[in-house]
């Protein structure tokens, strides 16, 4: 709900409420962000108090010597005029200089989610804010918007700037919104890492100063998600006070986060300002991409409820905001460039036998693609891969009940292809300077509407060529030498960039919307709200190790759904770390997401592929639970083990999952945390059953075999391919309330003595526990 009443403006959500005010100068004044206040509570206890006058102040009118906007908690900002903090705005104004001084003129409230032009945004049910805001001398005018989504406790903040002035205006950069809050001795919450380390939760106090978590890769970027938090002392997972920021947008995006000596904390964020100029002309505007805000007094998990809810409602694909994510195999680990038809229809066929309903093919399939050293930008199949083509495969594929999707880079090309030798000119080059290479490709000029129709006319023939029903679209460098030659300011390439690639996303894919797009890049390299627009699920790394997707799903869950994970079961020892990890272990973490496996399926024993069934057909039976319900983190007893759950939206079962990271001599016994059941209901829980390799236990096997035997001999070798071990079964039953003190679990393995009932995690083990509402 909006309200204004005197020039005070109140926006409530569900929990939470919003607060500012114009001031008799016509600035906007910050009142309040927190839990939700009465609407007919006075403002003046949360006000701001000016009763004396800051000594080395700029006084904004000398009629009154107590108005300094330097000290004042302010919506927005400008350089110029008093305010020597961040400023949210800075351009060479219309009259040369960089001041300006916007102040309010009118407001309108409409009941809709005022949909952006050229840049994706959150839709659905929802009430929009306008202010506006004038510089008269100037002629420029600024519009702040504020959307609300009262049920999922979001407030959505943007802004578009206009010029009316007859002279140019060279903005340099626009934030999408300001924020003064109190300081309260915030601690900040940042995603950051790298290929195959991305989404790593970073803490630390919030210093002195600007703070600055920045993007300049030409995407949204693995080194720092543009999502981040701002919490208070004692905040965990499950109490606390927090501040949750994100922006939808894919490109090149800045957070600054400001702690003053005036008591106040500043926060911004929008388009990164590096590279950035953008000439506004005589009536043009510049519309900033939308910023994602909430507040939660419910602790991470509180914040990570609201933030999930917005996606799955607002951010998705009306298509797939509430469709199950189908199990997929992809081909990638199993064949990597090197593939017939013959090796796919087998793969396809041994994965629909385990339960996958999606075969992926992936790179290699086009051109003279055999290597990453050619091909990319060529879409005519390769015939002696696939000598009958994309169709023939997929009919063929589909006649083992399996749907049929592929991989595709159309944003890249490699200098050795086709595409390159016809228009060396669509790839982004300075003309006169050898570009640099990365992945031995260059990247295609997204600003230049040759290209972008290149692409989409190439892109939509390949699907109308074939039944194919998902697409993974990748993208595997950052770009550099930045340059596009029909701009005549290049300061807009990195925007014109991402605009573009918006533009062709929507051209291929506005009116197929039952095709699954799942976005890559480099694995997480733009993993961000306006991909999500687009494709329903990111694939979230290319480390698919569950030690380090622990840390990567986790990280990314505060902010992301589950649903929107992509998360393959892999081979191990795992490629990106080396780590040898049970299989069961695999499958724990990934079914916290969109589940698929990516491995040679000829290196499977007979156990193994016994095993990955039972654990698609676990996945399917809970997979709107796993997929769509409320995920938590709790916190762990232990620093080495992890605890995730998610609970069905009816309320009716939990998945509960127990996850280590390493053991030690002489563990004492764990326990099993549990939160967001009914108190008074009772329940039922069960250990998934899982089993134990016999290779796992090497020569130990023979302290309980009554004959000594070669733990590598034939013998014992020929049974691990046939044969496993039963691991513990724990059931227990009570009401929730009681649950919800932690399940003291069976004691784990100390050193000595076996049974049935003793938990054998070991290094990297995990357990699923189902509760299910009697």
């Amino acid at each position: 709900m909006i309200a204004c009443t005197d020039g005070v403006f109140r926006l409530s959500t569900a929990h939470t409420s919003y607060w500012f005010q114009t001031t008799a100068f016509g600035h906007l004044e910050h009142i309040y962000y927190g839990a939700r206040l009465s609407d007919s509570d006075a403002i003046e206890p949360l006000l701001f108090k000016r009763t004396a006058e800051v000594g080395a102040s700029v006084l904004y009118d000398p009629a009154d010597n107590l108005y300094c906007l330097d000290v004042l908690p302010l919506e927005w900002s400008t350089t110029g005029k008093g305010d020597f903090r961040h400023a949210p705005m800075e351009g060479k104004m219309p009259d040369g200089s960089f001041v300006c001084d916007l102040t309010y003129v009118s407001h309108s409230i409409t009941a809709d989610a005022a949909p952006m032009r050229a840049l994706p945004c959150a839709q659905g049910e929802a009430e929009t804010l306008c202010v506006v805001l004038q510089d008269a001398l100037l002629q420029i005018e600024l519009r702040l918007y504020y959307t609300v989504f009262a049920a999922c406790d979001v407030i959505c903040r943007r802004a578009v700037l206009q010029n009316d002035n007859e002279a140019a205006l060279s903005l340099r950069s626009l934030m999408s919104f300001m924020l003064d809050l109190p300081d309260e001795n915030y601690s900040l919450l940042t995603l950051s890492g790298g290929w195959i380390k991305e989404a790593h939760r970073n803490d630390a106090p919030l210093p002195y100063g600007l703070f600055v978590s920045e993007s300049t890769t030409g995407a949204s970027s693995n080194r720092r998600n543009s999502a981040f938090a701002l919490y208070k002392p004692g905040c965990t997972e499950e109490y606390g006070s927090v501040y949750g920021f994100n922006l939808i947008y894919s490109g090149n995006h800045y957070a600054g986060i400001e702690r003053g000596e005036g008591g106040l904390v500043r926060v911004m964020q929008g388009i990164s300002p590096h590279c950035f100029d953008w000439t506004l002309h005589h009536g043009d505007s510049f519309e900033t991409p939308q910023a994602v805000l909430t507040f939660s007094s419910e602790g991470f998990n509180g914040m990570r409820s609201h933030l999930h809810d917005f996606v799955l409602s607002h951010i998705l694909p009306e298509a797939w905001r509430d469709r199950e994510r189908p199990v997929l195999y992809n081909n990638w680990e199993a064949c990597f460039f090197q593939f017939s038809q013959g090796r796919l229809l087998s793969l396809a066929k041994q994965a629909k036998r385990l339960g996958a309903e999606l075969f992926v093919l992936d790179d290699g399939w086009f051109g003279a693609r055999n290597s990453d050293k050619a091909g990319l930008g060529d879409y005519n199949v390769n015939k002696k891969k696939l000598p009958h083509g994309l169709d023939a495969l997929a009919k063929r594929i589909n006649r083992l009940g399996i749907a049929f999707g592929l991989w595709l880079e159309p944003e890249m090309c490699n200098p050795d292809s086709d595409l390159y030798r016809a228009h060396p000119e669509y790839a982004v080059q300075i003309p006169g300077r050898t570009p640099a290479l990365g992945r031995n490709q260059l990247v295609l000029d997204l600003t230049s509407a040759s290209v972008r129709d290149y692409i989409v006319t190439s892109v939509r023939g390949v699907l109308q060529s074939a039944n194919i029903t998902y697409v993974k679209w990748d993208m595997n460098r950052h770009i550099s030498d930045m340059y596009g030659r029909g701009l005549e300011n290049q300061g807009e390439f990195y925007h014109r960039y991402i605009l573009g690639l918006y533009d062709v996303l929507r051209r291929i894919f506005g009116d197929r919307p039952d095709i699954l797009l799942e976005s890559c890049a480099s694995g997480g390299d733009r993993f961000d709200l306006g991909m999500l627009c687009f494709s329903p699920q990111i694939w979230a790394s290319d480390d698919t190790d569950p030690v380090e997707r622990l840390k990567i799903q986790g990280g990314l869950s505060y902010f992301y759904p589950p649903s929107v994970m992509g998360a393959h079961v892999s081979l191990a020892p795992h490629q990106q770390t080396l780590r040898q990890t049970p299989l069961n272990t695999r499958f724990c973490v990934s079914c916290f997401g969109a589940l698929g496996y990516e491995l040679d399926l000829r290196y499977l024993t007979r156990a193994e592929k016994a095993e990955i069934k039972k654990q698609i057909e676990f996945y399917k039976r809970h997979r709107r639970t796993l997929q769509f319900g409320r995920f938590r983190v709790l916190d762990g007893r232990k620093p080495h083990q992890a605890h995730w759950q998610v609970t069905a939206r009816e309320g009716t079962e939990v998945i509960a999952g127990f996850f280590q990271s390493g053991t030690g001599a002489a563990q004492n016994g764990d326990v099993l945390p549990l939160t967001d059941l009914d108190e008074s209901a009772r329940y039922r829980v069960e250990t998934r059953p899982q089993p134990l390799f016999i290779s796992g236990f090497g020569a130990l096997v023979n302290h309980i075999l009554p004959v000594r035997l070669h733990p590598n001999g034939f013998l014992l070798r020929t049974a691990n391919k046939l044969y496993t071990l039963p691991d513990c079964v724990e059931r227990y039953a009570g009401t929730g309330k009681l649950l919800m003190q932690g399940i003291r679990l069976n004691t784990p393995f100390m050193g000595t003595n076996y049974t049935a009932d003793t938990r054998l995690l070991g290094d990297y083990g995990a357990n699923l526990y189902v509760i299910t509402k009697e």
